[in-house]
């Protein structure tokens, strides 16, 4: 591995304050891989074998039920997944594909689970890694509960701008159709929702995203943090 992906890896806050020979010995029990776009890296039902960490490009994690299936998240360089499942060692609940030409590091499982039984401070950056997370799922569940299509898209888009430093434009990272997933709507109801944001100061052309009267769109979704978190698809 890399000098310098390891020092990726060590700054996540999960491995941060990890002593020096627990986390040697974590990595050292790793490896790295170069996966081709659109792989089928696991399947939700398998036992989890690996945390992975993505060093390079995306991936998406995604469920499906009988012919049904959504995105649950894009993750992208440099984030870890799926902690919740490593450490309970049980079935994973998402599976995982790779989006484009991604390099992930594998840390076995059990690797994981005996690292946090030595080592206080990896602990309780699990502890407070899974506590975020579960606050996540509370805020995304409640935004597609509460925000109709038009306001769950606009605040998605205002999240985006801010995230970015407040810019009034910005091209969407991946492909309409994930976004729609992740969303909770259809490509069709996304399209009726782009075009319905148009009397709240924002324009699409393509993949490019402009915000031309940023207070009409905050006032439309009204950002609140027990609903709005930091995005899930980058």
């Amino acid at each position: 591995m890399r000098e310098e992906d390891r020092n990726d890896i060590r700054n996540l806050p999960l491995f941060r304050n990890m002593t020096s020979p627990c986390f040697d010995a974590l990595i050292h029990a790793a490896y790295d891989q170069v996966f081709p776009a659109q792989l089928e890296l696991i399947r939700q039902g398998e036992v989890a074998n690996f945390l992975h960490v993505v060093l390079e490009g995306a991936v998406e994690l995604y469920a499906n039920w009988q012919d049904r299936d959504t995105t649950m998240a894009v993750v992208q360089p440099v984030a870890t997944f799926i902690l919740a499942a490593c450490m309970r060692d049980a079935p994973y609940l998402m599976s995982a594909r790779t989006l484009q030409r991604s390099r992930i590091v594998l840390i076995p499982a059990v690797d994981v689970r005996a690292a946090f039984s030595r080592d206080h401070g990896f602990a309780l950056a699990t502890v407070q890694e899974l506590s975020e997370g579960y606050r996540n799922l509370v805020r995304h569940a409640k935004n597609l509960k509460l925000r109709n299509a038009r306001e769950r898209l606009g605040a998605y888009l205002w999240q985006r701008s801010q995230d970015a430093g407040g810019v009034a434009g910005f091209v969407l990272p991946q492909e309409k159709r994930l976004l729609a997933s992740y969303l909770g709507m259809t490509p069709e109801s996304l399209s009726r929702a782009f075009k319905a944001l148009r009397d709240h100061g924002v324009h699409i052309d393509g993949m490019r995203v402009t915000i031309t009267d940023p207070a009409a769109l905050k006032a439309l979704v009204q950002p609140n943090t027990l609903l709005d978190t930091a995005l899930n698809i980058p």
